[in-house]
């Protein structure tokens, strides 16, 4: 059976809201790495679901850079011709952003006929109004390859002050960013014969920036105010225009790219800097031949444009430039957001050294896009780089998608999915009055803050926090079902039983428009389970009233709609599979992160006292011994004396800079000066309640780094069984700062206030923790202090850890 055709191409619409989105076009010299696809084509993808999600007139626009010198170095490497380069991984992209789910509405190439086309008309323009000039410029030449060197086929060190990187590229050096010429290298060697070049003079055009520099510094501040630009970008932007601007050459001593239509430059193509940018342009003419409805339209017509750091100058200096240049009325970009650098285990990901986790690669984990996609997007480097480590997205599947999100939805389908008499047979419930539930009420209330932050977020391209803003409707979810106490209501009190679950429905298809943008296929997913259509029902427009149901979430999914079957929606991520993959996609030793060793030195602690048994200074409980009389190898006698817990005060508490889930305290133990402590507490215990209390603080581990702040101690914690509550261990109002906390023996059952009722604890453990990871477990031993016992104030028959 045929395809069906594919639906015909969007022009923009009078009177509607119109947006041109692109991502910069990733060379197709190698494949893709996360890095890569979070700093452009994974955050456009979000921004044009979520502008289709709300109606507007939107198309998203990318495709393969593949002229350059980064193409004919990559040739040489495979012994083959640029076209074939250019086929072969314009292929694996494609595949490789499919499996992502990103949509576009063209994914094209610039060495498409197209680019020929645009480049060549915007080239007459720029001689036509006198923006360009000849001149003659010194480049190095290869005696033994008998050719110029184009900038990526000379390497040499970094002439910038305190950089000195031995491998810098001719055009730009990839350790410090810095745009640079090949003759200024420092001992410059060809790339593929590794001998000394010598400089020898050329001719070539220059684009007279300095001339244009009045046009663009007057687009430049009227557009970066009303485009709400990233702080990222205003600030390359500056940097490049408070050095002066510069005559740029345009043009190169190459074979592969557009030919230069003049006579005496016939033999060069233009500088891929000068060309990648219009193929944009040229893309949405092989999208649609009346492109010009969307480029030459500024008055109707929004361009947004997503990239890494590194490409910013070209986009706000040199692009602008070229089309203020022809003097034609050009759709200009309005909104520009920009990433910073996503590491890899605290190295770089690197496509030339084959560092890091490559689109490739993430389909053979089997980790579900979605997955892929949340995590990216989650830790988004908007504001500074951040860093991809596999604890990290394990701790987000698991805790976040697994047991937030995916546990939310899963109860609420699976009860209404159950049959009479014991849930609704998968028929939603009618719930008259709603709003005069008190506990439904607040949940809305709630809700529709949420919303609008996330619409606010996303209207203003902070694509990290309108996720943020979405996971927590889906935290409110499962605390408004556990204070509920729905499976009571159930047999109890019908009425608000209904009412309960047919709110908590209507938030779960809430999440699934939310979310789309985000995770495509877990929409897609909820949706089925739902008994929804996908392309008739996910939708969140101002137009059809939908953003105005957030107030009344119980009008979601209307009452008697007949649900499909539940599903559970994530798998968890085990402790095997990480290692496994760690282990799998690590780069050379020398750079390993600094992380990466602080969790293997945490796992030899965890090996070495698991185990263990505790005994009270220096009285040791006898061991088990092996035949012959030799001790088990296993078990290592750790006594008490040797765990130096004292009373504390916090002092100050933030959040950690580049850790969500992460606090950073100051904290008193008596000592000159306070500790630096970082605690993963963000998601049990809110910044308030973290001011000023005395603590339990275990003060001999070794310090650790995590997420670049080094943590000299570790805050003691109670949580119940199942982990979903946590609570800090207090000693007594009177305990002083600095004392000693230490162990009941094990004689008795000790006493502690729980509830403000004097109970037992039947069991009772602490946990030593360094960077998220058990290290040891004691049973049946509470903590003291001169003052009385240490307590929870909730939480019975807990673990203290």
């Amino acid at each position: 059976m045929a395809s069906p055709p594919p639906p015909p191409p969007k022009l923009p619409i009078p009177g509607r809201r119109n947006i041109l989105i692109t991502s910069a076009l990733p060379y197709v010299n190698n494949v893709p790495h996360l890095g890569n696809i979070i700093g452009c084509v994974l955050s456009a993808d979000v921004f044009a679901r979520y502008c289709r999600l709300r109606g507007y007139n939107a198309i998203y626009i990318c495709g393969t850079d593949e002229y350059g010198t980064a193409t004919e170095t990559k040739a040489l490497e495979e012994k083959c011709s640029p076209k074939e380069i250019c086929d072969k991984y314009h292929a694996i992209h494609d595949e490789v952003y499919k499996w992502f789910d990103i949509k576009f509405d063209k994914f094209g190439r610039t060495s498409a006929p197209q680019q020929t086309e645009v480049c060549q008309a915007i080239f007459h323009k720029l001689m036509e109004n006198k923006w360009l000039t000849e001149n003659t410029m010194q480049q190095l030449f290869c005696d033994t390859c008998q050719r110029f060197l184009a900038d990526r086929l000379v390497e040499g060190k970094c002439p910038t002050e305190g950089c000195n990187y031995e491998a810098a590229r001719g055009d730009q050096c990839e350790n410090c960013s810095k745009l640079l010429n090949p003759t200024e290298l420092i001992d410059p060697k060809c790339k593929v014969c590794k001998n000394t070049p010598r400089i020898r003079d050329t001719d070539h055009l220059f684009l007279e920036l300095p001339l244009l520099s009045d046009k663009l510094v007057d687009y430049i501040n009227n557009t970066s105010v009303a485009g709400m630009w990233s702080q990222n970008a205003i600030q390359a932007t500056n940097a490049w225009l408070k050095e002066g601007l510069k005559s740029r050459c345009i043009t190169r001593d190459l074979k592969w790219g557009v030919p230069v239509p003049h006579e005496k430059y016939k033999d060069k193509v233009f500088y891929v800097w000068f060309d990648a940018p219009i193929g944009y342009i040229s893309i949405t003419a092989s999208y649609t031949p009346d492109w010009e409805k969307w480029w030459k339209d500024p008055d109707n017509v929004e361009l947004f444009q997503f990239m890494g750091k590194d490409n910013v100058p070209f986009h706000t200096v040199m692009f602008p430039s070229t089309l203020l240049g022809t003097g034609e009325n050009w759709t200009m970009m309005k909104t520009i957001s920009v990433t910073e650098y996503l590491n890899y285990e605290a190295g770089k990901f690197s496509k030339s050294h084959g560092i890091g986790v490559f689109g490739n690669d993430a389909k053979i984990t089997n980790v579900p896009p979605e997955v892929w996609r949340y995590y990216l997007l989650m830790n988004r480097p908007e504001v500074s780089d951040t860093l991809f480590t596999w604890v990290d997205l394990q701790a987000k599947l698991n805790s976040e998608l697994l047991n937030n999100l995916g546990n939310f939805i899963n109860r609420v389908l699976s009860f209404v999915a159950k049959p009479v008499g014991a849930g609704y047979d998968s028929i939603v419930p009618d719930a008259p009055n709603a709003e005069s539930h008190p506990l439904t009420k607040a949940l809305a209330e709630k809700t529709n803050k949420w919303v609008e932050q996330y619409l606010d977020a996303m209207e203003k391209v902070k694509l990290k926090q309108g996720l943020k803003n979405a996971m927590a409707i889906s935290s409110d979810g499962n605390a408004y079902l556990q204070e509920s106490q729905f499976w009571k209501l159930f047999k109890e009190d019908p009425a608000t039983c209904a009412i309960v679950m047919k709110t908590s429905v209507g938030l779960v298809y809430l999440l699934a428009c939310l979310l789309e943008p985000f995770m495509p296929p877990f929409s897609r997913e909820v949706l089925r389970q739902l008994n929804l259509s996908p392309d008739e029902d996910l939708s969140f427009s101002d137009d059809k009233g939908e953003t105005a149901k957030a107030k009344r979430p119980w009008d979601f999914v209307p009452a008697g709609h007949r649900i499909g079957k539940p599903d559970p929606l994530f798998k968890e991520l085990k402790d095997e599979e990480v290692e496994l993959f760690r282990s799998r996609f690590a780069g050379s030793q020398a750079e390993r992160s600094s992380k990466a060793q602080a969790d293997a030195e945490t796992k030899k602690v965890a090996e070495k006292l698991k185990g263990t048994k505790l005994s009270e200074g220096g009285s040791k409980k006898e061991q088990k011994k092996q035949p012959g009389g030799s001790k088990s190898k296993a078990v290592e006698e750790v006594t008490v004396a040797k765990l130096d817990i004292r009373v504390g005060l916090i002092r100050k508490t933030e959040k950690h800079p580049d850790a969500d889930s992460l606090y950073v305290e100051e904290i008193d133990i008596g000592e000159e000066a306070p500790r630096t402590v970082v605690s993963g507490l963000v998601k049990y215990i809110p910044l308030e309640e973290m001011q000023n209390r005395k603590v339990c603080v275990l003060c001999n581990l070794k310090p650790v780094a995590m997420r670049g702040i080094k943590s000299h101690a570790m805050v003691l914690a109670a949580s119940n069984e199942d982990h979903t509550k946590v609570e800090l261990v207090e000693p007594p109002e009177s305990a002083v700062v600095g004392e000693k906390v230490t162990f009941a023996g094990y004689s008795g059952e000790p006493e502690a206030s729980i509830s403000g009722k004097s109970k037992t604890w039947e069991k009772l453990s602490a946990e030593l923790h360094s960077n998220g990871e058990l290290v040891a477990c004691y049973k049946d031993v509470p903590f003291t202090t001169t003052s009385g016992v240490c307590k929870v104030s909730t939480i019975a028959n807990g673990e203290i850890r």
